[in-house]
């Protein structure tokens, strides 16, 4: 009998795509899936272990649903980071009764896991992380949207200190330019006309002769495509011949996500970040001149363990320097496996913590407030990404080359993946309102 299957996915992009893959590597071994869990034999949570907060989540998710359940069958299972870096906890809580395991080099797997269970032959996990595993022989099966995520590479060299990814997802390899290629084009025929590339550290993207700079020439002549992004970048290796090809490139989105994690020095270096504050502004600078008008987000961890005061303000003093579109500000979370787990203790209060992120929250809101109001004025072409917005169903919303967000009211005629030329009217920290022309 066929089963059915839910799946909720946690996380970062790289998560939304190994669920693509899933969906695949599934679908071709007949089980079939639903949109509501109380339909499903079988119910996969796809995690993150980056931050505590993600953990948790996917704990009382996981309790939801048993609660739900009652006594009416349900294999639960876990997949990705978390699976990885707590297996043993997992499959050992009461609580949660978890059926099976996978991590992120396992999803092939699956079947047999989930037939393991099915069969009553115990709880099940592979966990098992690959020198070789790309998945360029699955193509992902892919939900409703106009943007399509493409992993050009698995796993991460760096080990920034405060990172569990080296651990849940393994070393770097990635995938031929011809597979990039290749599902770039089977996307285009099927509708997508932006495409965001993949990869923990994109700019060490490297297949025979070909560098990541390579990857985006090809990538972005495709025919069909209108719109290249990728993330993410690391600071320690972004190349010139990149920086000047999306400046000649139109496809080529001119917005960049470069991140900072902490502007003092002392800390990157407890961070393994491998460059300096001032290395970090000269590439800064180096990108606005060879990219003009590019758009820059960015993250920052603050109160990283021993990070003084006086650090931070290091940090500050950045963040007001290069004037970021957008940033995303975290709290310092310790992770299991990772250095600093093993080797700094979390000596920062949490009420120092506290004071240092809405501090920074202030100042970049105020400075996208001021970049956003920039727009006022300017036409901007916007990719139509939904009919709707999470306030409103008489609006609906797209993005700009540079990713901003723009709020538009809702027209007869419009339709998703459309493309829309919008005088910009207004604008707030987040979102850009516009009018159509």
């Amino acid at each position: 009998m066929t089963k059915c299957v839910y799946i909720e996915t946690y996380g970062c992009q790289m998560n939304e795509y190994d669920t693509e893959l899933v969906r695949s590597i599934l679908q071709g071994a007949h089980y079939h899936f639903v949109n509501q869990e109380t339909q499903a034999d079988v119910v996969m949570l796809n995690t993150c272990s980056v931050r505590d907060n993600a953990n948790r989540k996917v704990h009382l998710r996981v309790q939801e649903i048993r609660r739900a359940r009652g006594k009416q069958p349900v294999a639960i299972g876990i997949l990705g980071c978390m699976a990885t870096n707590f297996k043993t906890a997992l499959l050992e809580d009461p609580s949660l009764g978890i059926d099976f395991i996978a991590g992120p080099d396992s999803y092939k797997q699956l079947p047999s896991l989930i037939e393991q269970v099915w069969e009553g032959q115990g709880s099940a996990f592979d966990v098992t992380l690959s020198e070789f595993e790309t998945y360029s022989d699955v193509m992902p099966i892919r939900q409703h949207g106009v943007n399509a995520w493409v992993a050009i590479m698995r796993g991460c060299n760096n080990f920034c200190t405060f990172c569990v990814v080296p651990y849940t997802r393994g070393r770097e390899r990635s995938r031929t330019p011809e597979s990039v290629v290749e599902e770039v084009e089977r996307l285009v025929d099927a509708g997508h006309q932006q495409v965001t590339l993949l990869g923990q550290n994109v700019n060490s993207y490297r297949s025979g002769s070909s560098d990541f700079t390579d990857l985006m020439d090809r990538v972005s002549l495709v025919p069909g495509v209108r719109r290249v992004r990728f993330t993410s970048p690391h600071p320690k290796d972004f190349p010139d011949r990149l920086l000047t090809l999306m400046a000649e490139r139109d496809t080529i989105c001119k917005q960049i996500h470069l991140p900072l994690q902490a502007g003092n020095d002392r800390i990157l270096h407890k961070m393994n970040r491998t460059y300096t504050q001032g290395e970090y502004l000269a590439l800064v600078d180096r990108i606005r001149s060879l990219v003009p008008g590019v758009a820059l987000s960015t993250d920052i961890i603050v109160g990283f363990p021993t990070e003084t005061h006086e650090e931070f303000l290091d940090t500050l003093e950045v963040v007001k320097r290069v004037q970021f579109d957008s940033a995303y500000i975290f709290k310092y979370s310790e992770r299991p496996q990772t250095v600093a787990a093993r080797r700094f203790p979390d000596d920062v209060s949490e009420a120092d913590k506290t004071h240092r992120i809405v501090c920074l929250n202030e100042v970049q809101r105020e400075q996208s407030r001021k970049k956003n109001e920039a727009c006022i004025g300017k036409e901007e072409w916007v990719l139509m990404e939904s009919l709707s917005t999470k306030k409103s169903d008489t609006d609906c919303q797209g993005r700009t080359d540079a990713n901003r967000l723009v709020i538009l009211p809702f027209k007869e005629g419009v339709e998703m993946g459309q493309w829309a030329k919008v005088r910009i009217v207004g604008a707030t920290p987040n979102v850009l309102k516009g009018e159509w022309q």
